[in-house]
């Protein structure tokens, strides 16, 4: 049986003691040294764990002070006791998933801060807030700039490729990737679409068959394609650009699992490469925060951006707005981007 991490170990001792009263509201918790010579691990372990229960928001660190209990239980949207006791960090399926009480925390705070506006309807292409602070975290995640013009947002990635359809059209080949995400292919083929299957090689769409495909757009995951997890290199990117500039085709760059690149190594997108009339980038929060929660994007080409528009400007936005400003919040305050961190902290030590 693989051994729980040590950091998590006193990660999980500790919060089990704030939520079942140890440590009250407002109480100092010992010091790293202190908590890590009573449980025999270095300060760096004990560092970690702190850490962890800051951001999940049981615990504020106070320079010069220490860390301090700001779990209240009568302010969380609390779960039994029972299920608190199963969504340890370490079981499986619920690791991958956003911190329950740190996505709770950004409720709330949405809740106070919008009030009201939060029941009214948003633009179709999904409201200011959440596609300014998605262009905030693309620039400095993924190092794409874009404006909040050029991304709509919609539920989730099956919504988007309907999307796609209706920008592209029925009368045009559609080439998706053979093997790939299921749902692609039956999405674009229940609307109406021929669809043309490329072999898929460990890297990218086989050469040969690309050049052979009569299809004016071509659906690409280009890393961690599902089922097969193969990845395409930056020369097989470039190869998917000379092809949709030679053809004047359009490139679907569905780029669902690249958040969980090592830390400075973000891989180049499509997109960055050709920013401005072949490319649509598309991805979706259902893997970063919960499988539950069925919300994405899709980035625009900067000289297509208002034809395309206009060719979607009758649809209603499918995302609450609740859940939009949420999003928006884990984005602008940080906790997005230390879960991403930890989750590939988490895969390192998988992969060791």
């Amino acid at each position: 049986m693989k051994r729980e991490a040590e950091y998590l170990r006193i990660y999980r001792k500790l919060r089990n003691e704030i939520v079942q009263g140890a440590y009250a509201y407002g109480m100092r918790l010992p010091s790293k040294r202190a908590t890590a010579q009573a449980e025999g691990v270095s300060p760096i372990t004990v560092e970690h764990a702190y850490a962890l229960l800051c951001e999940e928001g049981y615990l504020q660190a106070r320079e010069r002070s220490g860390c301090y209990v700001i779990y209240r239980k009568e302010e969380l949207f609390s779960m039994p006791e029972k299920e608190l006791a199963e969504t340890a960090v370490s079981s499986g399926a619920q690791e991958e998933s956003f911190p329950y009480t740190v996505f709770a925390r950004a409720v709330r705070k949405v809740l106070a801060d919008h009030g009201s506006q939060i029941l009214s309807p948003t633009e179709g292409t999904g409201c200011l807030y959440l596609r300014q602070a998605i262009a905030s975290y693309l620039l400095r995640s993924r190092n794409i700039s874009v404006k909040p013009e050029q991304i709509v947002i919609g539920s989730g990635s099956e919504y988007l490729y309907s999307l796609v359809v209706q920008i592209a059209g029925r009368d045009c080949v559609y080439g998706i990737e053979d093997p790939s995400y299921a749902q692609i292919r039956n999405i674009y083929q229940a609307s109406g679409a021929k669809v043309d299957p490329l072999p898929l090689t460990e890297n990218g769409i086989d050469s040969k068959a690309l050049q052979k495909t009569d299809a004016a757009v071509l659906h690409v995951t280009p890393y961690r394609s599902f089922p097969s997890m193969n990845t395409a290199d930056e020369n097989k990117l470039r190869e998917y650009v000379q092809w949709a500039v030679q053809r004047d085709a359009l490139i679907i760059e569905d780029d669902y699992a690249s958040e969980f690149t090592a830390p400075g190594r973000a891989r180049p997108t499509l997109f960055s490469m050709e920013p401005v009339y072949h490319i649509i980038y598309m991805n979706t929060f259902t893997k970063t925060i919960a499988s539950s929660v069925r919300a994405g994007y899709m980035i625009l080409p900067e000289q297509r951006t208002q034809e395309i528009l206009d060719m979607i400007s009758f649809r209603s936005c499918t995302v609450s707005s609740l859940l939009q400003y949420t999003i928006a919040e884990v984005l602008n305050n940080g906790s997005f981007e230390r879960h991403l961190n930890r989750m590939r902290r988490m895969h390192r030590k998988e992969q060791v």
